[in-house]
């Protein structure tokens, strides 16, 4: 006989918002299986279902502040306003710009997805052709606490590239987000897709970015965690196409009170593709950092070559990092691996710099530049750089 779960009233709001959007089926099933916890393998390290206390009510549709995010140089901006896609001023180069209804996410079981699904009313619909250039989306919660379920699809056309530049934020308060990103990939076109979390200190920022790549595709993804009191970017990156690629990179910055996790699930379903995962953390106060990250390789993906590395720089006794890596291989012919450590500041190499006269917070901070540095080089063009850079320097400097 099944047991009722006890539902928290986090969960019984969510089900009442479900209920009234008419997404019946994701009401039941929220009420029968509650929000994830540690019994959950992918959440396994963020137990949703203690740590989200309080949905505050869905967001009323209104217009979102002109002011942008982050200034991105060069960068097209486009504004999804609690949720609503608004209309572009123009309309960037190379791209076509939509609105289709509800959320662009495969449906899978997932109670973030499903939410997602249940609760998006609109989708900002991305057409890329040719040589696009680059991509600002600004993702607002804008006015009291508010819950929001956002979603943005990209179609990228064979031989096609762009820069996708995704910013979320907006009005200091106990926003919850629930946002979406769908990215399709095509034969031989390239792909950069940023994400960046500058939500209120207060807010709780969930994502989901879902990447199918053809033949040939190349993806370099990066996601920055440094607002939210709670976050958590779940990757779902697909390899459909011989010899596509993936650098798939992230970003924990967490201090005091804060709550960050990046999990990937990620799947080479054919022969010859390749991904390079690499994860970054640090953390101060008693903030903690979470990176999961599952490389499957499925039966037929002969000739895959995957490596995840996690990485972790602690700058407190009581910060915590928590890394779980896992290969899950079908096939037989692959080079496949995986690592993660976890340390302080390399105390050799401080001795080093402060010997030279180099002041001991100086020393730090220069230490810690170079162990992002992986992240950011890559990054050619130089007015996002500075501006990602930024982002990360505000966040080490503020103590």
């Amino acid at each position: 006989m099944n047991v009722p779960i006890r539902l928290t009233p986090a969960e019984s709001t969510l089900i009442e918002q479900l209920t009234a959007r008419g997404a019946i089926a994701e009401a039941e099933r929220l009420s029968g299986s509650g929000l994830p916890t540690r019994k959950v393998e992918s959440y396994h390290y963020t137990d949703l279902k203690a740590l989200l206390r309080d949905v505050p009510a869905v967001a009323d549709v209104g217009a979102g502040s002109a002011a942008p995010l982050l200034d991105v140089p060069g960068a097209a901006r486009l504004v999804i306003a609690n949720g609503i896609p608004l209309p572009a001023d123009a309309q960037p180069a190379g791209v076509s710009v939509g609105v289709v209804d509800g959320s662009g996410l495969t449906t899978r079981d997932d109670a973030i997805v499903r939410l997602n699904q249940g609760l998006a009313a609109q989708s900002l619909d991305l057409n890329v052709e040719g040589e696009a250039g680059m991509v600002q989306i600004d993702r607002r919660i804008d006015g009291p606490a508010a819950h929001v379920a956002s979603s943005a699809t990209v179609y990228v056309a064979d031989g096609a590239s762009v820069t996708i530049v995704e910013v979320f934020g907006g009005s200091d308060a106990a926003h919850v987000g629930n946002h979406a990103s769908y990215i399709s990939v095509g034969k031989g076109a390239r792909v950069t897709h940023i994400t960046v979390d500058l939500s209120s200190s207060q807010a709780t920022h969930l994502a989901t970015n879902e990447y199918h790549l053809a033949e040939d595709a190349q993806l370099r993804t990066l996601v920055i965690h440094r607002g939210a009191a709670l976050s958590r970017t779940h990757l779902f990156p697909r390899f459909e196409g011989a010899n596509s690629h993936a650098d798939i990179t992230g970003l924990n910055l967490v201090g005091e009170g804060q709550h960050a996790d990046i999990t990937m699930d990620a799947a080479h379903a054919v022969p010859h593709t390749s991904s390079k995962p690499l994860f970054k953390s640090i953390a101060r106060g008693n903030g903690v950092a979470v990176v999961q990250g599952r490389l499957v390789v499925e039966r037929d993906a002969q000739k895959t070559d995957a490596k995840l590395m996690a990485q972790g720089l602690m700058l407190s006794d009581r910060a915590m990092i928590l890394a779980k890596p896992e290969l899950e291989i079908y096939a037989d012919d692959v080079v496949c691996g995986h690592g993660a450590t976890c340390g302080r500041l390399d105390e050799d190499s401080l001795f080093y710099l402060m010997s030279r006269g180099v002041p001991k917070p100086e020393a730090e901070t220069m230490l810690t530049r170079a162990f992002l540095a992986e992240l950011l080089d890559p990054i050619e063009d130089e007015g996002l750089n500075d501006t990602l850079t930024g982002v990360i320097e505000g966040w080490l400097l503020a103590s």
